[in-house]
Order: C-alpha cells, then structure tokens, then sequence
C-alpha cells in the first residue's frame, strides 16, 4: 500500500482525493496547515505527496522547496488553482515533479500520481536501500513492508507497522503519547484511550519475543524510548 500525504486546506476537495484514492487502495494522511504539513511530511515516510499552494501556515512552493531539499527522491505532485504558466514554472523550479490545475478529473490525477510513483519505484537497489530503516538487528522495508530481526521475519499488522516505523524514524528519542497519536494515528484520534500503550505492547510482544535485548523502553508518565 503506496502511503500519500496531501496539502489541502480546502475540506472539500480533500475529502474528494482522499476518498476517492483510499477506494484505489492508497494510505492517505491529510492535512490542511502547510507548517503542519512540512513537520508530518518531513519525519514520516511518505511514497508521494500533493501539495496545494494557497495555505495557512506554510504556502505550497515553499512547502515544495524545504521537502525537496531534504528528500529529493520522495515524488511531489502540486495541485493548484494557480494555473498560468508562471505558476507552473514556480512550483517546478521548487522542486515539484508534476503540476495539476484546479478544477481537475479525478482520472487524470489518479493517472499521474500512478506516473509519479512508477518514475520513482522501478529503480535499482539502492533506492530501495534508501527505503529501509534500520536499528540494531532490525530491518524494516517501506517498500516490501517487511520487517526483520536478526535476519527473522516478523508479521504485523498495518498499525503495528506504522508505529515500528515511527520508533525507527527516532531512535533514542522519548516519543510521547500525544506525539505518537498526532504522528500514527489521524487528527481525531481520541488521546484519552489507552489504544497507544496496547499497540506498543502488540508491538514489543511481536520484535521482542525470543531475543533477550529489549529495544521499546517505558518512561512513566513520559512515553516510549526505542534504545
């Protein structure tokens, strides 16, 4: 499952894509505050992101040029009602594989994000390299979504998947509850529920069992450490 991000601060037309590309089978995480956006986008693996221009927060071309300077293979669609020619030419030179003018058919978004991430998968191995994440003896793929521990395989689930990449993405750093749910969960996820300390332990139970060494460490009152 290809994992998009979409800048969109107009409900609308994010609840259209976002529905109508998670019927076609993709992850989609949607954000409508483009300083927001950057914080997610820039520390959670995304295979593709869609950037409006006009946002709170952030404005899409400079949402494009940080992105892009810190991940340049992580393909960028922008989808915009800024549809002259010099629009087009800004949001290209900031770094934007692909530009699409508002309004637009679903089909022909749908075909050129299935271009953009064609581009960017046939590639060699060490692209995929760039896509796994490592700490210790653990491996884990976001392109094969396979999990690894000292050469094991190791089943989980989607959301068990999703936290273990969270922890990979920062080791040795105390990740709080609310960090956890903003960063794995969606923006309506209810904090007062004990759901967060539940997947860890799934998650502990699942790249623990049988290894002496434990990686997923408890600070009370605190959050969760992988070290």
């Amino acid at each position: 499952m290809f994992k998009i991000g979409l800048a969109e601060d107009d409900p609308k037309i994010a609840d259209l894509i976002k529905s109508g590309l998670e019927e076609q089978g993709y992850e989609i995480t949607s954000i409508a505050d483009g300083q927001q956006a950057l914080e997610s986008f820039g520390i959670n693996h995304f295979d593709l992101v869609i950037l409006d221009i006009m946002m709170p927060g952030l404005n899409g071309i400079e949402l494009c040029r940080q992105l892009r300077s810190s991940h340049k293979n992580l393909p960028i669609l922008m989808l915009t009602a800024l549809s002259t020619v010099d629009d087009k030419v800004m949001g290209l030179k900031a770094g934007a594989d692909d530009y699409l003018a508002k309004p637009f058919h679903f089909k022909e978004l749908l075909a050129r994000i299935e271009a953009l991430l064609r581009r960017y998968s046939t590639g060699t191995i060490q692209k995929q390299h760039q896509h796994e994440l490592t700490f210790e003896n653990i491996t884990l793929n976001t392109y094969s979504k396979e999990v690894k521990r000292a050469g094991i395989n190791i089943e989980l689930t989607a959301k068990e998947f999703t936290l273990l990449e969270l922890f990979l993405r920062n080791p040795n750093r105390l990740l709080s509850r609310q960090y956890i749910a903003e960063n794995a969960w969606d923006i309506n996820f209810d904090t007062g529920t004990n759901v967060i300390d539940v997947y860890v332990n799934f998650l502990r139970n699942k790249i623990e069992k049988g290894f002496d060494r434990k990686v997923i460490h408890t600070k009370i009152n605190m959050g969760y450490i992988l070290k």
